[in-house]
């Protein structure tokens, strides 16, 4: 079930993963704590999480997008640091594997997992208004398709912390892309 992947595969030794994955568990539990606190549980299972209006849709698209846009953001200025730093001989702060993940992971996440979701977002809420239609023709196959839309993001942003994010370009060409040249857990053949 979990191909390659161990404990061994865990980054202990790498504290820009931990700090960040640190950072984004206690900000989860934040929001969990905060929606517990003020009773939010009920309003969100009933007006949002189970919605199949096209609409709250199309917001919870743009909301995650958003959330994916600081995501990509965060890469971006761990990319453009690192290569601030690493002039005049110095190799900088990220080893060249992680960069190369942080590469990857950055193009992954500003194309299929920002842009493409806002479009779809605002494409959810414009296009049945446009057209004068009360829903979309199958409103439960959309909220399914955002559903697993947040699975592949939550997917994506774990493998950044477990294990190995693809070191292969966003567009993922050979040869980089062949087991040749990514022999670890990110890339399977």
């Amino acid at each position: 079930m979990f191909g390659k992947l161990s404990l061994e595969a865990i980054p202990f030794h790498e504290p820009i993963v931990m700090v960040t994955l640190a950072i984004v568990a206690v900000l989860g539990l934040g929001v969990v704590s905060a929606v517990t606190y003020f009773k939010k549980w009920g309003y969100l299972w009933k007006e949002w999480l189970t919605s199949v209006d096209h609409k709250k849709i199309g917001v919870m698209y743009i909301a995650v997008a958003m959330i994916m846009l600081l995501r990509g953001f965060a890469d971006a200025v761990m990319m453009r640091s690192q290569l601030a730093v690493a002039t005049g001989g110095s190799t900088g702060y990220l080893p060249p594997e992680h960069y190369d993940q942080i590469f990857t992971a950055h193009g992954v996440i500003m194309i299929i997992f920002m842009a493409m979701p806002f479009m779809i977002g605002l494409m959810n809420i414009v296009v049945p208004l446009q057209i004068g239609a009360r829903d979309v023709a199958f409103p439960f196959l959309n909220s399914v398709s955002f559903w697993f839309f947040v699975v592949g993001v939550l997917l994506v942003n774990i493998s950044l912390g477990v294990g190995e994010f693809a070191k292969t370009g966003w567009v993922a060409y050979p040869p980089l892309a062949g087991l040749q040249y990514s022999p670890g857990v990110g890339v399977d053949d």
